[in-house]
């Protein structure tokens, strides 16, 4: 089994791999500083919380865009598996081009999510990725990364609009009834959920024209099953994208 390793600025996410689909997903939060015995606490509580014993992994990959914790992260896999980890990174073979200024600074979730997406659903395609941040990814007709446009983040909207005034709530995050709200949450819910399926939606229309075609789009990340149904686009939600392409990444790496 393939044990694939997304550590986001929120949650890491852990996927074990037998062939193309996960047998397991498992969510634990992101949290610094953390030692590399209290990270092998909780990935092995994870594993046995799914049944799966130690011995039934036999290689590791990581994308982490939370460097602080990828010594940690290492020491883990070594500690409780005796594997060194693959890292998602410069060297890294992904098949697949990357057409920007800098290659080295994109991200290795963005990364693993165009590598999923050309290889599971073809290319030309967007990709949005509601995490933390929602990244909005074009990969051309070759499959290559072309750029990626970065928005702050459906919950992240949320907390700033708790934390930057005097008298807004923190709220938990459920679909109103109507987009023209008579209460403060549900007033707040309608200006996050409707704006950001509203913006998603703007932000299409734009990369279309900018590209020169309509693209397929792909979702994926933490408020994607949130959001993305109220967007007046047509988008297929595949909830472990980035998963997918950390397991086709190893296996273009490791065989």
């Amino acid at each position: 089994m393939v044990l694939t390793v997304d550590i986001g600025n929120t949650n890491i996410t852990l996927g074990g791999f037998v062939s193309d689909e996960p047998v397991f997903v498992s969510r634990i939060s992101t949290s610094q500083p953390k030692t590399e015995d209290e990270l092998a606490i909780r990935i092995l509580g994870a594993l046995s919380l799914y049944g799966i014993n130690k011995e039934d992994i036999d290689g590791v990959i990581v994308a982490s865009v939370v460097p602080p914790l990828n010594f940690a992260v290492r020491k883990a896999s070594e500690f409780i598996f005796g594997i060194e980890p693959l890292f998602v990174g410069p060297g890294i073979k992904s098949g697949i081009g990357i057409q920007c200024d800098m290659p080295s600074s994109v991200g290795a979730d963005i990364i693993a999510a165009a590598v999923a997406c050309k290889d599971i659903y073809g290319s030309p395609a967007l990709i949005v990725d509601m995490g933390t941040a929602t990244k909005m990814t074009v990969v051309n007709s070759a499959g290559a990364f072309i750029g990626t446009s970065i928005i702050p983040g459906v919950i992240m909207g949320l907390d700033a609009l708790a934390r930057e005034t005097a008298q807004l709530p923190k709220i938990s995050l459920e679909l109103p009834d109507k987009v023209i709200a008579k209460n403060t949450a549900d007033c707040m819910r309608s200006g996050v959920l409707y704006g950001s399926a509203s913006m998603i939606d703007g932000m299409i229309d734009r990369i279309n024209e900018e590209f020169g075609e309509d693209l397929p789009v792909y979702a994926t990340g933490g408020m994607a099953n949130t959001v993305i149904p109220l967007s007046r686009h047509s988008i297929t939600v595949d909830d472990n994208l980035v998963l997918k392409g950390l397991n086709i990444l190893y296996r273009k790496n490791k065989g």
